[in-house]
């Protein structure tokens, strides 16, 4: 197969995708991988194979497509080339929870030489560095990433990315409870993809509904929460889009938690348990069973709740995310106080503060642990955090934690 046949065959199966004949386009992009001598043309194409099966939720296939385009770049010698492979390596790595990897394929992608892609795929890297810093709960870091992205975005007039950047910090202030961010900022992405979407995929609309859903559930606003979950999901049912699908579920299981119905929660929570486990969705499965765990301890089931504790707890050590952790350990001290285990509620509030100290969670101004209840936060451009009543009453400029760090001890 030539560079022109190889050329129309992918545009064909770009067709078919985007008109939701997925294994139709699947198909026609592995015929050009097995026919085609062209190197440029197997590159682009594993980047479609890449892609599909990220949104298909397929991520081990996605993993070994990119591992293929990796070694397709290297057989280019084009730096270029080399910079969209290894970001996809990182994007795979992330879908799949391993988190630590992601962040290593994105500083190489960092440490790669000036290349013609850097200022398109930069602020891409950035985002995914983010998301898998907002992952392992190391929130300074991840802020970080996001800011840079956002940076990216505003100076390469990049809207899609501005929107997928919004979604994250809707996610990163939810995780830190600071509502109204949360739900300020998939209301950004949301009037993105009113103004500039036309041309998008309807992915872009369903993802900040969902992150919409999300922050409005955590407001106490269900009605508004399940309207934003039921959008998000008939989209990503017209689209095959089993994350999407799965990460609904879990909205739904919340929402109706909150609610007080836990008859319809536990059916959604295996619905969403069930496709997360499918793909591989590490940190969605212990989202799930936290949730679980939550209609436990309402039915006074303890015995239920800690055992779906300590299946999350294991699964959050696999992948280091440490506010589920701290999360869990809270939940488990209030479980043992109830059953008088004096030994492991010890043990639990222990974990918990080393949790917390690992995180960073708490005001360098007051001390208080951030994300105990809902309060509004304000980051430096330093990308520390801290109460905005805090830094009101302080009247501060500059930042008091890099002040402190940037003091050296003195001599008597």
């Amino acid at each position: 197969m030539g560079q022109d046949q190889t050329k129309q065959q992918i545009e064909k199966g770009l067709q078919l995708y985007q008109s939701n004949q997925t294994e139709k386009a699947l198909q026609v992009w592995m015929r050009v991988l097995e026919k085609s001598s062209d190197l440029v043309g197997r590159f682009r194409v594993l980047g479609c194979l890449v892609t599909a099966h990220s949104e298909m939720g397929r991520y081990k296939e996605m993993l070994k497509f990119a591992v293929v385009q990796i070694d397709t770049a290297r057989e280019l010698e084009d730096a270029d080339f080399l910079l969209e492979s290894y970001l996809n390596l990182a994007r795979s790595n992330e879908k799949l929870c391993e988190f630590h990897k992601t962040i290593s394929y994105c500083k190489t992608c960092l440490g790669l030489p000036g290349t013609r892609a850097g200022a398109q795929l930069g602020g891409q890297v950035s985002l995914s560095m983010g998301n898998a810093f907002l992952g392992l709960s190391l929130f300074q870091k991840a802020l970080e990433s996001f800011e840079k992205a956002l940076r990216y975005a505003h100076n390469n007039d990049d809207t899609m990315l501005e929107c997928r950047v919004c979604c994250s910090l809707g996610s990163f202030y939810a995780q830190v409870k600071d509502y109204e961010k949360a739900l300020f900022f998939p209301c950004k992405a949301a009037e993105l993809v009113n103004d500039y979407g036309k041309g998008w995929s309807l992915k872009y609309r369903a993802m900040s509904q969902y992150h919409m859903a999300v922050a409005y559930r955590l407001l106490g606003h269900l009605g508004s929460a399940m309207e934003c979950c039921e959008e998000s999901m008939k989209i990503a049912l017209q689209h095959g889009d089993r994350p999407l699908q799965a990460l609904c579920l879990l909205c739904f299981a919340d929402i109706h938690r909150s609610r007080g119905d836990l008859e319809t929660a536990f059916p959604r929570y295996d619905s969403a348990m069930s496709i997360m486990t499918e793909i591989g969705n590490r940190l969605g499965q212990v989202q799930v069973l936290l949730g679980v765990a939550k209609c436990w301890v309402a039915r006074k089931a303890l015995d239920k709740a800690l055992d779906a504790i300590e299946r999350a707890q294991d699964l959050a050590e696999e992948v280091g995310n440490k506010l589920s952790q701290l999360k869990l350990h809270c939940l488990s001290e209030g479980i043992c106080r109830s059953k008088g285990l004096q030994r492991e509620l010890r043990a639990h509030v222990v974990r918990f503060h080393e949790c917390v100290e690992e995180t960073e969670l708490y005001c360098g101004l007051c001390g208080e642990s951030i994300g105990e209840k809902n309060s509004r936060l304000q980051a430096l451009p330093c990308s520390h955090i801290f109460h905005l009543r805090c830094l009101q009453n302080n009247g501060t400029r500059s930042c008091p934690n890099c002040r402190r760090s940037s003091m050296k001890p003195g001599f008597v």
